[in-house]
């Protein structure tokens, strides 16, 4: 990967608490992966038209941890791989797949790296999804290895949680009302952000190893300029204020199953989707 030696720690510090949160996860009711959570149910309703047919497509999704989302690309034909630097999920993915029926050809590497860990292979498709961009210190890199992946004409399609949330409190601190407040960074640039918690974003028992992990903030405009300058055309961007589960204890239920704000409340984006493709 050829970063400096304080990022190099730094991801070497998130792998191990991906690593360790993953026995949580796979026993969690936020994953469900005791059938009572569809895999279908972690796409927003415009992410299968916006992905097209997948039938005989090569689709890899990259930073897949226990491949929930990755279940719903073979079951719709895609020859699919699965990429992650944390060990203990693809390990776990793999057994959810063997379990669930479907082929999906599973790589433990991370990101950075995954062009000389897949090979000569080479994709129609690059899925990357909610959550994953945070844990990437350098989004040009990362756009490089996106079109190194791509055939041509090949499509990465982005879904991730938008800058607007990530920059809001999930919950209002001691005192405080319940406003949503800005809290961090909406813009990159000042470094990664350290969070040390004992608990996941799921239900589960507390971490008691790896409680530290690293994050870096990216703005649209920086994840835009990278994949521009990496040589592929944007197509489509989209900004939704639906939520695959409910931030907010708040939020409502909509018609789709995803959650989003009251109606009284200001509309604002939530999650962002972007196609960009390979000429």
């Amino acid at each position: 990967m050829d970063f400096d030696s304080a990022t190099e720690k730094q991801m070497q510090v998130n792998q191990a608490n991906w690593d360790a949160r993953t026995p949580i996860h796979v026993a969690s009711r936020f994953y469900g992966l005791d059938g009572r959570r569809s895999p279908e149910s972690w796409f927003g309703p415009f992410e299968w038209d916006d992905l097209g047919e997948l039938r005989d497509r090569d689709l890899i999704h990259l930073q897949c941890h226990l491949g929930t989302e990755t279940i719903a690309f073979a079951r719709r034909g895609a020859r699919t791989t699965g990429l992650d630097f944390s060990g203990e999920s693809i390990t776990q993915a793999r057994r959810i797949a063997q379990r669930e029926g479907v082929d999906i050809d599973y790589v433990h590497a991370n990101v950075y790296d995954s062009v000389n860990a897949l090979g000569e292979h080479r994709f129609d498709i690059v899925y990357t999804g909610k959550g994953a961009l945070c844990y990437l210190p350098d989004l040009s890199r990362w756009a490089s290895v996106i079109a190194d992946l791509l055939r041509t004409g090949g499509l990465i399609y982005v879904v991730e949680f938008h800058p607007v949330l990530q920059s809001l409190a999930p919950k209002p601190a001691p005192g405080e009302g319940p406003e949503l407040l800005l809290r961090h960074d909406y813009l990159g640039g000042r470094g990664a952000i350290e969070h040390t918690a004992t608990s996941t974003y799921t239900d589960g028992p507390a971490l008691d190893t790896a409680t530290c992990a690293y994050e870096w903030m990216h703005g649209l405009g920086e994840v835009i300029t990278a994949l521009v300058e990496a040589g592929l055309r944007i197509e489509h961007l989209r900004e939704t204020d639906l939520l695959p589960w409910p931030r907010w204890d708040r939020m409502v239920r909509d018609e789709c199953g995803w959650w989003r704000l009251p109606p009284n409340e200001p509309r604002i984006p939530l999650l962002y989707s972007l196609r960009a493709r390979k000429p």
